[in-house]
């Protein structure tokens, strides 16, 4: 009898183990779980306007202000973190970050390597130069030093490791076959490039060049020129392959456009006319 007490026991116990290991497998698997956890979520960014910047020691812009508003929903803490842009998928899944919120944008390759969102803003590819340059250049860019932040789509397009679809009229890597293309490690550094003259024009995002350029701006003498269409893109926020927390997030930005928090926001950065429906 006492035997099989112990038998019973031992099974119990067993049984708990088994459950507890379970539950402790289930929790790592879940990036939720781990975020969660933590009660924060660490989110990699790089500085530009509207986006991400600082104002009077202020971090604001239309993606910082939206990952609050949904980190709020999901009740835990923002904590943002400046990455260099190129080494954004590494950062990702070594856990420095939990997500990539910055403006970026979808493409196939991104979408095989990440788990991505929902898309949430629409973007194009833009040219940055001198407004007294602008005629010489857009008449030929033969021989001409082209910069764009390392490991962006302005680069992708570039280079052709970013594949050009229906919505491309003109193919970038065509268009700037006989420039001197230079990498630099942001688009804030592009424009400065430009700007100080050791580069001829910047292929940048066009939510950031707009913001950012013209008048008002500190690059007032500088123009965005928009008439080859490199392409149409959109934003979305990028996760670990396979992370739960991807719904968790596209889940509350749906709510927070049912309440008109994203109409909010996105008017107060001038973004309401390329927000993607929620």
């Amino acid at each position: 009898m006492m035997k099989k007490k112990i038998a019973i026991l031992g099974a119990m116990i067993l049984g708990a183990s088994v459950l507890t290991a379970g539950m402790a497998s289930a929790a790592e698997d879940s990036d939720w779980a781990y975020v969660e956890g933590k009660g924060k979520l660490v989110v990699g960014i790089t500085m530009f306007a509207p986006m991400n910047y600082e104002e009077d020691n202020e971090l604001i812009g239309f993606d910082s202000e939206l990952t609050k508003a949904v980190c709020e929903k999901l009740g835990v803490e923002p904590e943002f973190i400046e990455i260099n842009w190129d080494s954004k998928e590494i950062e990702l899944n070594s856990k420095n970050i939990d997500c990539i919120w910055n403006g970026m944008c979808i493409t196939e390759e991104r979408k095989e390597n990440m788990s991505i969102s929902d898309p949430y803003l629409l973007n194009t590819q833009a040219l940055v130069m001198k407004t007294d340059r602008e005629e010489e250049i857009m008449a030929d860019v033969s021989g001409l030093t082209v910069v764009a932040e390392q490991g962006s789509t302005g680069e992708g397009k570039l280079l052709g490791t970013i594949e050009d679809d229906e919505t491309v009229e003109v193919s970038a890597e065509e268009y700037f076959k006989n420039s001197n293309y230079v990498a630099v490690d942001s688009m804030a550094k592009a424009l400065m490039e430009v700007k100080a003259g050791t580069a001829d024009l910047a292929v940048v995002d066009s939510v950031c060049a707009l913001a950012m350029v013209g008048e008002g701006t500190d690059y007032a003498d500088m123009t965005v020129n928009l008439d080859n269409n490199f392409g149409e893109q959109q934003y979305g926020i990028a996760f670990r392959k396979g992370s739960d927390v991807t719904e968790k997030v596209n889940a509350a930005i749906k709510e927070l456009y049912e309440d008109g928090t994203v109409g909010t926001i996105a008017e107060k950065y001038g973004l309401t006319d390329i927000l993607v429906a929620g």
